[in-house]
Order: C-alpha cells, then sequence, then structure tokens
C-alpha cells in the first residue's frame, strides 16, 4: 500500500485569523474526517483541542507539527456548520476560533493544565537549592505533580514563572502538559441477579437459606430485588442501585457483600442529565379561530415566494398557536424545528406548552444547563441513528443556532425585535435573529419573525417585499386591549400625593386588584436597591474605582456594586470627602421597589424578578410557576418580565418610569421605549377581562407615551423612520462601530485620533468621531468610539476589506500596538 502523506487545516479557539495546518501521522490516515476534534501543540509548551477544517496533501512552505491525536470516532461539527460559522466570521468580523469558541460547548473544550514534576534525574544531594527551590522539591516528592497556582500558594510568590524557569534550568523540576477532558458523562450503578444463579432454583433456595441463618439483611436486599425486578407488572432484568437502596434498608456494605458472593452483580451506565418531568403529550391538535387561520394560510401562501415572513400579531393575539401548527407541518415532512426566545425566562413557559402537543421532541439549549448537560443535548440533536430519539423541536436563546441541525426545516424567532439577540461580549458579536435567516437559507428552510412591535429594521424590510408580512391585529377571544393610562408625577408631586415612587393613581388601581384577588406586574428597568448615593453636603458620589460609573446600592447585600466589573465595597458611615453623616440614597431599583411595597401592602406576597433573584438555574422557573398558581401578589421586574410571559389573572400592569428610557443618548431609544412599554402593557387583562396599564410620567404628552396609548406601532414607525433617513441611521444605512481601548487615557486619545482620521480618506463624512461612550472606562481600561456608516448601495464586502486594510495598517504603528481594537458589526 502506498505510503501518503496528509495534511489537515484545523481551527483553534484563539483569535487569530484563518486555520492552522498539522501534519497527520500515517498510523492516522484512515480514522481522520473533517469536524473532528484533534489534540495539536500551538507554541512551545500549550496544548489545544482544535477542529478538522480540511484534509489535503498541499506540503505547507514550513515543517508542521504532527497532531497528537483523535478525539472522536464520527465529526461532531457537520460542513453546514462549518460554512455558518465562515459567515458569522466573515460579516461580524471575527475569527473562526472566536466563532469555535462561542459555538462549541466548554465540554467539548478540552483544557490544557501546566503541570510541573520532578526531574528523573533530580538528586538533590548533588543541587544547592534555595529555601522556595527546596520548598517546591518537598511538595512535590508529597504530592508528585504541582499546578502554577500551587507553586504561588507554596512560595507566595506573586510572579512564579522566573523561579519555574530557573529550577528547569537547574535539571530539579519538568513542565507536562495535563490535557482533561471536561466533559464527563453520568453513570450510575445498576443491580441485577447473577445470570449463574437466576435461572437455578436449587441454588437460589440454597442461598436463601444460608442468608436467613447468617446475614439477613443481605436476604432483605435479595428478596427486595427480586420483587422488584421479576414480580412487577412489567418484569425487568435489572434496578438502578439508588432505587434499590430506597426500597429497603440497607447499605452498601450489603450489595458488595452479595456481589462477592457471586449472587447479585454490578455495573455502570450512562445516564441523561436531562429531566423534563413534563414532557408528557396531552393534546392531539388545536382549533385556530378565523383571524388566526387566515393569517396561518396568509402565511403558508407568502412561503411560496418568500424564504421570511414577518408576523406582526398584537400581545395575547395567538401567534404561539400559529407556531404550533406550522411546526407540525415541519414535523409532517421529517424536518428539525428550531423556536428562537430572548430570554431563558420563556423558554420555562413555552416549553410546557409545546410539551402537551409534542411531548419528548422537545429538547432545550441554554446557558443555564452546566457543560455537561449542554454536551448530551449536542449530542442528542448530533445522533440520528434510528435506535435513538434524537430532539426534533430545539427551544433555546440566541446559542441554540449552532447545535448540529441536519435537516431543518423551519426556523421560529419569536419577540424578532429584542435587543437580547445580539451578543455583546466575547467576539464574534453577532445578531442571532439575522443569523437564523441566514442558517435558514443554508438549510432551504424557512423562517417566521414573530413581535407585537417589530424592530424597524424588520418591518421595513417587509413594507419593502424583503419579507413577506402577514398581521393579526386583535387578540385571541375577542378579548380587548388593555385600557393605558397616565399618573402625571410631575402634577402628583406639586400636590404632594407621591407615597415615595408610587402615584397615588397607581396605588389606588393596585389596592382595586389585590381586594379582587387580582395580580399586579410592575416593571422598573433598574435592578438593586438604590442607584446611587449621595452626600447632601458636597454632593460626593461614589465610583467604582474600575469604570467610570457610580456605584449602585444593594441592600440584600449591604454592598455598594459595579455593574460593569464587578466591584464592591462596604457602604460608608459618613462621607469620605466632608465627613458628613447625610449621605443619602438617590433613585430607586427592582429591590427598593419590593421593599416599599411590603410596608405599604404587609398582606400581599410580593417577589421580585431581576438579574440578582433568578441567577440559579431553576430560579426562572420558581418565579414564573408562583406567578401562574397564584401564590405571588406583586410581580416587580426589570424587562424580564416584558417579554411574551403569559399570565391569566394579571389585572394592573405599572411602568414605574417611562422617562429613563425616552431621555437615554441613542438614536433607538424611541423604538425601545415604545417596545418596552407595548409589550409590559401586553401582560395586562390577557384571558378573562380587560386589564389596565399605568404609565407614570413627568412628560404625558411625549409622543412615544401617546403612540403606546393609542397602541399605534405604525406611527412610532413612521416617526422613528423619518428621523434615521435624515441622519443616516438604519435601515437606510448600515453601521460599524470600532471602540479602542487603553489603560492609559492620553495615548489612547492620540491613537483614536490616527485612526478616524485614517478612516477619514477613505470614508469622508462617513466616519462619526472619536467620542467617548457613556461609560468611558469599564475594568481599568479607557474607551473612544468611531461609527462607520454605510450607504446601503455600497459593496459591504468591498467596506469591510478597506476597513480591515486600515486597521491593520494601523496595528502595525509601533506606537499603537497595546492599543485594544473591537468591531462590532450592525451594533444595536
Amino acid at each position: 500500500m502506498e505510503r501518503i502523506t496528509l495534511f489537515a487545516d484545523v481551527i483553534l479557539p484563539l483569535p487569530v485569523p484563518g486555520t492552522f495546518t498539522y501534519r497527520i501521522p500515517f498510523e492516522l490516515n484512515e480514522h481522520v474526517k473533517c469536524g473532528q476534534r484533534v489534540v495539536v501543540q500551538f507554541g512551545k509548551k500549550k496544548i489545544y483541542t482544535a477542529l478538522i477544517r480540511k484534509i489535503h496533501e498541499q506540503v505547507p512552505q514550513y515543517a508542521p507539527k504532527y497532531i497528537l491525536s483523535v478525539l472522536d470516532e464520527d465529526p461532531i461539527v457537520n460542513e453546514t456548520q462549518f460554512t455558518f460559522w465562515e459567515w458569522i466570521a466573515n460579516y461580524y468580523m471575527s475569527t473562526l476560533g472566536e466563532v469555535m469558541n462561542v459555538a462549541l460547548p466548554q465540554g467539548l473544550k478540552l483544557v490544557s493544565e501546566s503541570q510541573i514534576i520532578l526531574s528523573p534525574n533530580f538528586n538533590p544531594d548533588e543541587i544547592a537549592l534555595n529555601e522556595n527551590e527546596f520548598n517546591i522539591s518537598e511538595a512535590l516528592i508529597n504530592r508528585k505533580k504541582l499546578s502554577i497556582t500551587d507553586v504561588t500558594k507554596i512560595t507566595g510568590l506573586q510572579k512564579t514563572i522566573p523561579l519555574i524557569k530557573s529550577m528547569i534550568d537547574k535539571g530539579i523540576i519538568q513542565v507536562e502538559e495535563e490535557l482533561s477532558d471536561a466533559y464527563k458523562p453520568k453513570l450510575e450503578t445498576y443491580v441485577c441477579i447473577h445470570e449463574d444463579v437466576r435461572d437455578d432454583e436449587q441454588k437460589m433456595r440454597a442461598i436463601f437459606e444460608d442468608l436467613n441463618k447468617r446475614a439477613f439483611k443481605q436476604l432483605q436486599l435479595l428478596m427486595a430485588l427480586i420483587n422488584l425486578t421479576m414480580n412487577g407488572e412489567e418484569k425487568v432484568d435489572e434496578l438502578a442501585q439508588s432505587e434499590l437502596l430506597k426500597s429497603v434498608d440497607a447499605s452498601h456494605a450489603q450489595i458488595k457483600a452479595l456481589e462477592e458472593k457471586g449472587i447479585i452483580q454490578t455495573y455502570k451506565r450512562v445516564k441523561s442529565r436531562l429531566n423534563f418531568n413534563d414532557a408528557t403529550h396531552e393534546i392531539k391538535s388545536i382549533e385556530l379561530s378565523d383571524d388566526q387561520q387566515k393569517a396561518l394560510d396568509k402565511i403558508q401562501d407568502s412561503f411560496e415566494e418568500k424564504e421570511v415572513v414577518l408576523l406582526h400579531g398584537v400581545t395575547s393575539s395567538g401567534k404561539t398557536e400559529i407556531y404550533i401548527k406550522l411546526i407540525e407541518e415541519a414535523l409532517q415532512e421529517g424536518k428539525q424545528v428550531l423556536y428562537l426566545l430572548p430570554e431563558i425566562a420563556l423558554t420555562t413557559q413555552i416549553i410546557i406548552r409545546l410539551q402537551k402537543y409534542f411531548g419528548d421532541k422537545i429538547g432545550v439549549y441554554h446557558s443555564r444547563y452546566n457543560k455537561n448537560e449542554k454536551v448530551e443535548i449536542w449530542n442528542k440533536v448530533l445522533d440520528d441513528s434510528p435506535d435513538t430519539s434524537p430532539y426534533q423541536i430545539i427551544l433555546g436563546p440566541r446559542s441554540a443556532l449552532f447545535l448540529p441541525y441536519e435537516n431543518l426545516g423551519l426556523i421560529i424567532v419569536d419577540e424578532e425585535h429584542d435587543n437580547s439577540y445580539k451578543q455583546f461580549d466575547p467576539s464574534p458579536r453577532y445578531n442571532a435573529r439575522d443569523s437564523a435567516i441566514y442558517l435558514a437559507n443554508l438549510h432551504h428552510a424557512k423562517t417566521i419573525l414573530g413581535s407585537a412591535t417589530p424592530s424597524v429594521e424588520s418591518y421595513y424590510n417587509a413594507t419593502h417585499e424583503k419579507y413577506a408580512l402577514v398581521e393579526l391585529n386583535k387578540r385571541y377571544g375577542g378579548i380587548q386591549m388593555p385600557e393605558i393610562l397616565v399618573a402625571d408625577i410631575k402634577t402628583e408631586t406639586k400636590r404632594k400625593s407621591m407615597h415615595s415612587h408610587f402615584s397615588s393613581f397607581l396605588l389606588k388601581h393596585v389596592e382595586e386588584a389585590l381586594e379582587n384577588k387580582e395580580q399586579v406586574i410592575l416593571f422598573q428597568n433598574r435592578r438593586g436597591f438604590s442607584l446611587r448615593l449621595e452626600c447632601e453636603t458636597c454632593n460626593w458620589i461614589p465610583e467604582c474605582v474600575n469604570c467610570d460609573v457610580t456605584l449602585t446600592y444593594h441592600k440584600n447585600s449591604d454592598h455598594l456594586r459595579c455593574h460593569y466589573c464587578g466591584y464592591s465595597t462596604s457602604v460608608p458611615s459618613s462621607c469620605p470627602s466632608c465627613n458628613s453623616p447625610k449621605v443619602l440614597m438617590r433613585g430607586f431599583g427592582t429591590e427598593k421597589i419590593e421593599e416599599e411595597l411590603a410596608l405599604i401592602y404587609p398582606d400581599a406576597n410580593i417577589k421580585r424578578m431581576d438579574l440578582d433573584t433568578t441567577r440559579s438555574k431553576n430560579a426562572y422557573q420558581q418565579i414564573i410557576s408562583d406567578f401562574e398558581n397564584r401564590k405571588i401578589d406583586i410581580l416587580v421586574g426589570t424587562q424580564m418580565v416584558t417579554k411574551g410571559l403569559d399570565f391569566d389573572n394579571v389585572s394592573i400592569v405599572g411602568v414605574l418610569n417611562a422617562d429613563n428610557m425616552l431621555s437615554y443618548p441613542d438614536f433607538r431609544a424611541p423604538e425601545r421605549s415604545y417596545q418596552l412599554m407595548a409589550q409590559v402593557s401586553g401582560r395586562a387583562g390577557r384571558k378573562n377581562k380587560r386589564g389596565k396599564v399605568i404609565i407614570q410620567t413627568y412628560n404625558p404628552y411625549n409622543s412615544v407615551i401617546l403612540n403606546v396609548i393609542d397602541n399605534n406601532y405604525i406611527k412610532t414607525y413612521r416617526d422613528v423612520v423619518v428621523e434615521r433617513r435624515n441622519f443616516n441611521y438604519p435601515p437606510f444605512y448600515r453601521l460599524v462601530e470600532i471602540n479602542l481601548k487603553y489603560k492609559e487615557y492620553n495615548l489612547l486619545n492620540e491613537a483614536s485620533d490616527v485612526l478616524a482620521r485614517m478612516l477619514r480618506e477613505q470614508f469622508g463624512k462617513n466616519i462619526l468621531g472619536p467620542e467617548y461612550p457613556i461609560v468611558s472606562r469599564i475594568k481599568n481600561k479607557f474607551i473612544k468610539s468611531i461609527l462607520v456608516k454605510i450607504e446601503r448601495d455600497k459593496s459591504l464586502i468591498r467596506t469591510k476589506e478597506i476597513l480591515t486594510e486600515q486597521i491593520n495598517e494601523f496595528k502595525h504603528l509601533k506606537s499603537y500596538k497595546s492599543v485594544q481594537i473591537v468591531l462590532d458589526v450592525d451594533p444595536q
């Protein structure tokens, strides 16, 4: 057989452009395939998990390193995924390695850990050791291996690398790269009667007699195993050891004793960590209203001509039922369905609703799962063998885009307007809505975008025939849209009728709702207790030491905390600037609202739903379940409570501070404010009767608030579009934001001016900045922003090429090599 030398181009999980070529050992030639994970050495001492992108015979101009090992029998990433990754890397101006890092679950990435061990030739009598060297060598004699962190703890040194290098040079130690697989399958021990005695009545009788005399506990255990496996309604050969021990008062020692006597045998089996207790298939079909059926028919007709349909349906119009019908059609064709949601909180409600129709065909994928659970879902989507039950419907936020789909037929992007679909950090800073449309195109699938308040870009595309537009203007069951009322805070403040942050008008309606055993949702888009502390005497305000922001007070932990870098500090008893004891709290967040409501309504059960209360895996589910079951009277929340949640008994929704949203200095502020207020309003009166929404504001005649009152999305859209056309913003122009970051203020100013000047030579007046953003320093790095506007009729590919060339040229300037550049295409 002819010996062929093969090479593999691999993707490394690093922010470096392109792929890297490695030589495939001859003995692995028959085993390597594109999409498999391999172990490679990169640099002198680092080992990484890489993905094979291409196998070829083209000899590189340098001597490539060998692939160390192949980790998979079959590919874990398919060709369609690679094409999708490459599109994301190109469109969002990132690298394939960065996309790989985001796309692959952590459990599929091996961890490279530097360990030190004693050199085999080390003789302590021949080498003079200083104190640190002696301590490390003594520790290695006892523990065999030490990590770099261990060395730091033993020596107390901050910089241990020089010491380690010195010990390597002296022949005392050597470095070992230990590669550990992050994914560990969950194993469960099973027990069964040993095959040698199972069918032999004479042996079994002798065993019973012997155990009855000598080991009665073991006999009880054996009898329990026989009863549970052989005498039940369904006979089984085995039983989980945990289940057996629960059934009888026995211990592991008795199981071990029976196993040693050859009476039973135990073995381990991989068990799924995924547990959907409610995966029941209760409902066979659903009846649509006339309006829903018309919308469904129009969507189906539109799919004949367009690949993307925008479903603009008011809140509680029954969009989910239409999605279910479309999912049924896709499944009947043997296709997979991806159902994207902006928030993990929404998956809790939707999964229960969909399981009633589709049972265990649904899989859920999101960041609250641990690394092992994510790998199990990945493998289940990947595995299409007939003896397993692969997921046909995947429900999840933006990360669900990257699963290894083979046969997508439909992608649903629910609440498509939501900016949670945009990834902010780390790179790639992709938009899941736009990426979903490209992914659907790769699979020749259809995409449906759904929202009561579509994004301006999506509605523009629909009205200009890029997408099809289907509208659903009536609530399901003839329920009226909520009555929206305004509480004028300015007037109530003058009349002294405000109760802390609550108008008397709002409190009156909340009280009525509680008396009628109805529920209330209050929306405040700030978490924490107080937005800031302020000295009444000198106006001192505590700020973060790492960022240019004020610290937020969290009463639960009694700390001031930065929401950007996590820095926290205790609350000062007096002003550190003037020693005045009059340090007052200004502003209010969800935590403060929760506390003050408890004083006003001591008998009401009040809960909060924000980032602080939903950090644990099942926290969302618990809060939503309690609210659905009417265990909670008032739910206070940030924008989490605005997003598509469906509650039967909510009669009052309060927006506590509309002005914060409206006054935010961003060209999207009017659009976002309308969306948030309209969405949170949609939580009121969804099933039994017309609900009420109270918006607290200092400016009740603001055009956005008037449009919310009239439920007039079209008017909001037209106002926004006119402004954006006049000032060259999306959807008429594309945007690329360039953020420069550096720890030194003056050098950053100089560098940003140089880059802006270089870009103006290419793009002229379409360059804005450099300017400091609202938060101009985060984690001790100053930030300056440059905005690039790109006309719709200009080639985006060519524009990005020019942009990349200019940035690369800038990076070669010696003075600015350390300046970090962050690119954000289509910033939100």
